[in-house]
């Protein structure tokens, strides 16, 4: 192979001719079949998505909106940057990868997949500021405009993760990147209100201008793509190989239908190789001195903490872009309440993963657990207090107590929390229930709903309160708070070590 100008597409052909079987007939007619029918599943919502978009937004909904997607936006560079981004299977990094072949050869394939995923991710992207821009007129232009906009930022944001694993320094970018969308999406969330709302009106008016912006920030992309598949050759081949590591990691938590292993896997990348310097423990009482250790864990990570108390803005966005409360805001709430609280669980999921070790320790089970639900009790009443005093602010909420409901609240959500750290892994046995729908596995629709169920069930006056409208009278905190504590001591009481 010395003799070839590029050898690595004569590897990859004899290590194919090794595999013995190319695609069948049979293979491509259901690949076919499946594309036609995702195309027939998505043309109704996004038929339904463009006829919505001919409207006049209201400057206040569209800049909750933009702040959303923006959000959104960083959120995608992030799961991009921890995914890798370029990685490539097993084989490839276990024979390629080390080899002398070109490495951008060996990572082609890999550069061709990502941009693949940037064209639906941009499409994405641009409906959904059109969605919140709105276009009156159903303009063609104004489409367009919109979605090389998307194209542009998620080609980009893509082709700077890849620089990012090429270089320190474009790593610092992405990371800068990353922070100034939030504070831009924080600022056009604030501009949505008051004389914000002239400014950001006169700034979505003239297409010729977004035309514009469009058209340069294509250029900028193209640049950064055409640098990051230049960069491909400089990637060292350890940040590929971790990278393919994680990618196998989730792969096979993927295909073995486990998704609690994600968990881990996250946890064990961010700790490995880190230095922590040792901090004494303090003089605490058994129960107490055990889950110290999940305190100790969240307070190393104050980018975490800070990143968790933010997110306690999004019932807020959510409320002023769909125009009030309603379901969706309820159901934001409860979810990001438990979210939170399910950060401070750690210790108790290795607990019921490894219950031996537990024992060991000397500690009754019970007294154990409750001291572990004293940080996600505290993690979720500040969470809730923050997003419930948001909406006051925004004048979604009437009148009455409702910071109140959020520290009542947080006993049942603490105990949805542990419920769901210790939930056993996918039952895959369990019977599949043919519905006009399509089947529908039971051992993963369980899995899911461990720990949501409790948690929706003991806030019910928290969730009455959001979806009715009312001024909340002063018995629903009381009922929250009995209905809270309730819930909490009955699953502590009926929790056992064995049984999940």
């Amino acid at each position: 192979m010395s003799g070839l100008a590029d050898p690595v597409p004569a590897v990859r052909a004899f290590i194919r001719s090794r595999k013995g079987g190319q695609p069948s007939w049979l293979d491509r007619y259901t690949a076919l079949f499946g594309l036609a029918m995702a195309a027939v599943v998505l043309a109704q919502p996004v038929s339904s998505a463009f006829a919505a978009v001919t409207r006049q937004s209201d400057p206040a909904r569209a800049a909750a909106g933009a702040a959303l997607i923006m959000l959104a936006y960083a959120g995608l560079l992030v799961v991009t940057r921890a995914a890798g981004p370029v990685a490539v299977p097993a084989a490839d990094a276990a024979w390629l990868v080390l080899s002398p072949l070109d490495r951008r050869g060996v990572l082609g394939r890999t550069a061709g997949l990502l941009a693949a995923v940037s064209l639906p991710a941009g499409i994405v992207l641009g409906v959904g500021v059109l969605a919140v821009l709105g276009s009156p007129d159903g303009s063609v232009v104004m489409l367009i405009t919109v979605v090389v906009l998307g194209l542009a930022a998620s080609a980009g944001g893509m082709a700077v993760a890849v620089l990012a694993q090429a270089s320190q320094t474009w790593s610092s970018w992405l990371q800068a990147t990353v922070v100034v969308t939030v504070l831009l999406a924080a600022a056009v969330a604030l501009l949505g209100s008051g004389a914000g709302r002239r400014l950001l009106a006169a700034a979505s008016a003239p297409v010729p201008y977004g035309m514009a912006l469009a058209g340069a920030s294509a250029m900028v992309a193209a640049l950064l793509v055409r640098r990051a598949w230049a960069s491909l050759g400089d990637i060292p081949a350890r940040t590929v190989l971790a990278a393919s590591s994680r990618v196998g990691h989730v792969a096979t938590a993927a295909a073995g239908m486990e998704p609690g292993a994600l968990t881990w896997i996250a946890e064990d990348n961010h700790w490995r190789g880190r230095l922590l310097r040792s901090r004494r423990w303090p003089a605490l009482p058994s129960p107490s001195a055990q889950a110290w250790q999940d305190w100790r864990r969240l307070s190393r990570r104050p980018g975490r903490l800070a990143a968790m108390l933010g997110t306690s803005l999004l019932p807020f966005l959510v409320a002023r872009a769909t125009g009030g409360l309603g379901p969706l805001t309820a159901a934001v709430v409860i979810t990001g309440a438990l979210a939170v609280a399910a950060a401070g669980t750690s210790g108790a999921r290795r607990d019921g993963d490894n219950p031996a070790l537990a024992r060991l320790l000397g500690v009754g089970f019970r007294e154990g657990l409750a001291a572990r639900a004293v940080l996600p009790v505290l993690l979720s009443a500040g969470w809730l207090t923050l997003a419930l005093g948001g909406l006051a602010l925004e004048g979604a909420l009437t009148s009455g107590p409702w910071w109140l409901l959020g520290p009542a609240a947080a006993p049942a959500v603490a105990a949805g929390a542990l419920r769901m750290a210790r939930r056993r892994p996918v039952d895959h046995s369990m019977p599949v229930i043919d519905t006009p729908g399509g089947a529908i596995p039971t051992g993963p629709l369980l899995w899911a709903v461990t720990g949501v169920d409790l948690a929706t069930l003991g806030c019910v006056p928290l969730l009455l309160a959001l979806t009715v409208q009312r001024p909340v009278p002063e018995t629903f905190p009381a009922g929250q708070v009995l209905l809270g504590a309730a819930v909490l001591s009955g699953y502590l009481f009926r929790a056992r070590r064995d049984v999940r």
